[in-house]
């Protein structure tokens, strides 16, 4: 069985790691020119230490935040490659830290690491943005193994560019276009769009969608997602009232095809 990491695994020789710093990896031959950047944003010291130095072994790059809201603004500030995120942070706590990651259209990839016992909907995580979770204790290997799959999977997709039928999004540029037109759309219109793109062919409720993207959950305004996807639904179906990619899914909210 491989050993857990443990939270108290003893500091480095040289007295550990300083606060929030970020040390590079050491230099390999024959390695990418583009060292991946991992953000851990954990409360606990030894276990931030312990993970960092096993991740610059492994030759990613690593930054520290101790409390949520100073993770929140590094990973704004750095947009590095993943994020490993405590479930329970002073500050700001995990979740707030995806959901508004998320809804600011960040696409940096998430994994969030939770205590046993803690009261936590997985589902719910996926679905506010995180890509995967892990239970501590957790296993070395296990990490290493769940780190290199979601950074293959955030690599593949191409992120940056993506297409509804006929029409191109530049999530980096934010513009939205059909062949040669840009379609204009406003705000809250775009952050609905972006949040579609990044929950693909799953059932999506209306309290989830204002939560997610205005940032409140009122049932008595689900009409103010219904308006907007409908609006969308003129500007980018190809017949607005046949849709093949924003779906109704009636008594729960809606379903994303690309």
């Amino acid at each position: 069985m491989t050993p857990a990491l443990s939270v108290n695994a003893g500091r480095p020789a040289d007295g550990g790691r300083p606060d929030a710093g970020a040390a590079a990896a050491p230099a390999r031959f024959g390695a990418s020119p583009k060292v991946q950047t991992i953000l851990v944003i954990d409360d606990d010291e030894n276990l931030r230490d312990t993970v960092s130095l096993m991740l610059e072994e492994e030759g990613y790059r690593t930054v520290q935040a101790a409390e949520g809201r100073a993770g929140f603004e590094q990973a704004l500030l750095l947009r590095p490659d993943l994020l490993l995120v405590d479930l329970r942070l002073p500050g700001m706590t995990g979740v707030e830290i995806c959901k508004q990651l998320r809804a600011a259209d960040v696409a940096t990839a998430i994994i969030v690491l939770s205590a046993v016992g803690d009261e936590i909907d997985k589902v719910l995580l996926l679905e506010i943005g995180a890509d995967d979770y892990v239970v501590k204790p957790f296993g070395a290997r296990e990490l290493m193994a769940r780190i290199r799959a979601v950074l293959r999977r955030s690599s593949a997709e191409t992120r940056r560019v993506m297409h509804i039928g006929d029409v191109e999004i530049d999530l980096e540029r934010r513009v939205v276009s059909r062949g040669n037109e840009e379609i204009k759309l406003a705000p809250a219109e775009y952050s609905l769009l972006a949040f579609f793109l990044h929950h693909p062919d799953r059932p999506l409720t209306r309290d989830m969608i204002l939560n997610s993207v205005w940032g409140y959950s009122c049932t008595s305004n689900t009409r103010t997602v219904d308006a907007h996807v409908l609006k969308l639904r003129q500007k980018l179906e190809s017949d607005p009232n046949v849709p093949r990619h924003i779906l109704t899914v009636h008594g729960v909210g809606y379903r994303f095809l690309p």
